[in-house]
């Protein structure tokens, strides 16, 4: 049988993106999946462009949320599928994503999480350049130097509830959270050496705009500590330099294109 997708969208006054984003998923073709959108309460017309759908594989859910990780959950909650996935509103899912993920599950039965690679976009949709996802190594996560990209990251439905979902509590590294959980409730996390995403980079965005950097610091050094059980030092911050270098060198064409284009991510 083959395995059935949920995908989840938290839609907060994004209605500039979020057709986009649902049209990626809704075109994606050869599996079978189902499309939760959650919207605790935009007043951009956001709401309206969800209603617009005349989908029977969209379940809109419009009720207050606590934050993206509180609205997360509740989209899982309603989910019946076999892998999960999720996407922001101002991002995207490339074409084929579904059915090559649902293939790889199927032949790799031992894999809980899977992570590909993404396309950074702009506001309107222009390539800015590529973001690799890296092997979850425990120290190299801890101090930042692996990341692994969110719109294409699959997971088994099994082990993201034996992780117990996201931590409605964080509001500034909720993906970077669930993925530790993940991990530290067993699960096994895989790259997957393909593009399965678009990450947007705008203006207003939370990587552009910087404007959660002081939660997303303090969830870094909390995460750090339940992946390495110890707070961390500051040899912490030289492993982590050294790290990203070796990093650098192994992929030097990935510098490059770094280089050329500019870092992915803002520090506020």
């Amino acid at each position: 049988m083959k395995p059935l997708i949920s995908a989840v969208t938290i839609s907060f006054n994004q209605a500039e993106f979020l057709r986009a984003a649902m049209d990626s998923i809704l075109d994606q073709e050869a599996v079978e999946f189902e499309y939760i959108v959650c919207d605790p309460g935009s007043t951009d017309g956001s709401r309206d462009i969800i209603s617009s759908y005349d989908d029977p594989r969209i379940i809109s859910v419009f009720e207050p949320d606590s934050g993206p990780a509180d609205g997360l959950n509740k989209g899982f909650a309603r989910a019946r599928g076999d892998i999960f996935y999720y996407l922001n509103s101002d991002d995207m899912v490339l074409p084929g994503a579904f059915a090559r993920m649902a293939h790889f599950f199927a032949a790799h039965r031992d894999v809980d999480v899977a992570c590909g690679h993404a396309r950074v976009i702009d506001e309107r949709g222009a390539r800015v350049r590529r973001v690799w996802s890296e092997p979850f190594h425990r120290y190299a996560v801890a101090v930042g130097a692996h990341v692994q990209v969110q719109p294409a990251t699959f997971i088994r439905a099994d082990a993201y509830h034996r992780a117990g979902g996201f931590d409605p509590n964080d509001r500034g590294n909720w993906d970077g959270g669930l993925l530790t959980s993940l991990f530290l409730s067993g699960a096994r996390i895989d790259v997957v050496d393909a593009f399965l995403g678009c990450y947007r980079l705008h203006a207003n965005s939370i990587t552009m705009s910087g404007k959660l950097a002081d939660q997303h610091h303090a969830n870094a050094v909390r995460n750090f500590e339940r992946l390495m059980n110890r707070p961390m030092a500051s040899r912490d911050r030289i492993g982590g330099q050294a790290l990203r270098w070796a990093k650098h060198f192994r992929h030097p064409w990935r510098t490059m294109e770094r280089v050329r284009h500019g870092p992915l991510f803002q520090s506020g």
